[in-house]
């Protein structure tokens, strides 16, 4: 059974990516983890007015918070799918430290997230939010696109240029999804040098171990804007997920040093799976 967090701020966006994760792990045996977080401070002087003196502030807006997410959790039940289990959570705390916290609570294996999106008064914007989860949080996470319809996985685009000493377990949401779908992992390396290293060569044969039981194809890219060579890939060759390593010497490091993460979150219009490097910061208790 894996256990799934969809973070929602009610927004559409938000519900999109719900039902991204509802169809993607359609025969899947899931619980679903629909988790609110608000700030105190974004609601205390309006509903401070209006409560009665025995009603404290977390009370009443946990309560208005919960009926949302219960009408959320009944409208997903409807589709009647025996494979899947609901829970709701509702937290005011930060937003990292709450999706973090939740993730060791319920033993987490992947948050899915929209990366558009705003709502409330202070236009708090959701896809920031995912941007933020895919840079700081303690499990994978799969960002779904503004109005991304989940219509198969047929070919997954793996960025790497060799350099990441790669474990079996930060691997296995690739594996997982790859594996379901039958999906073919083309291996997208920038090439920077005219030859590997020796460690370069080791990390890409482990990749080449890891997945022999799937189709996959190790590809070299010409050196170039690292955003605009991927996307030209993705779009002529009818990839369906493009999923990175998030981790020192990995190919979103060089990312950062150019562009901003939010460019392949926003500007991506497929799903992006990033794999964390977890390290000792969360281990699975089973």
């Amino acid at each position: 059974m894996r256990n799934i967090l969809l973070p929602t701020d009610f927004s559409e966006i938000s519900r999109n990516a719900v039902e991204y994760a509802l169809d993607i792990f359609e025969d899947v045996i899931c619980t679903f983890y629909i988790l609110n977080v608000q700030k105190a401070s974004s609601f205390i002087s309006d509903e401070f007015r209006s409560m009665s003196p025995s009603t404290t502030i977390y009370q009443s807006l946990i309560a208005s918070t919960k009926l949302a997410l219960n009408e959320i959790i009944i409208k997903l039940e409807s589709r009647k799918n025996p494979n899947h289990k609901f829970e709701s959570i509702v937290d005011y705390d930060n937003f990292i430290d709450a999706i973090n916290q939740a993730c060791i609570h319920k033993e987490i294996d992947i948050i899915v997230m929209g990366t558009k999106g705003a709502t409330g008064a202070e236009q708090i914007i959701f896809g920031s939010n995912t941007t933020r989860v895919m840079q700081r949080g303690i499990v994978p996470v799969l960002a779904v696109p503004a109005k991304c319809k989940f219509s198969g996985i047929k070919k997954i685009a793996f960025t790497s240029n060799y350099l990441t000493h790669y474990k079996e377990d930060e691997l296995t949401p690739l594996m997982q999804i790859a594996e379901l779908y039958d999906s073919r992992i083309d291996i997208l390396h920038m090439v920077v040098e005219d030859h590997l290293s020796e460690d370069q060569k080791n990390n890409k044969a482990f990749l080449n171990a890891f997945l022999k039981y799937v189709d996959h194809r190790f590809i070299d890219l010409e050196k170039s804007d690292i955003f605009e060579i991927v996307n030209q890939y993705v779009h002529e060759h009818n990839v369906d997920m493009l999923a990175m390593m998030s981790r020192k010497h990995s190919f979103l490091e060089r990312v950062f040093n150019r562009q901003n993460v939010e460019t392949f979150a926003f500007k991506i219009d497929i799903p992006m799976l990033m794999m964390e490097n977890t390290g000792e910061l969360y281990k699975r208790t089973s």
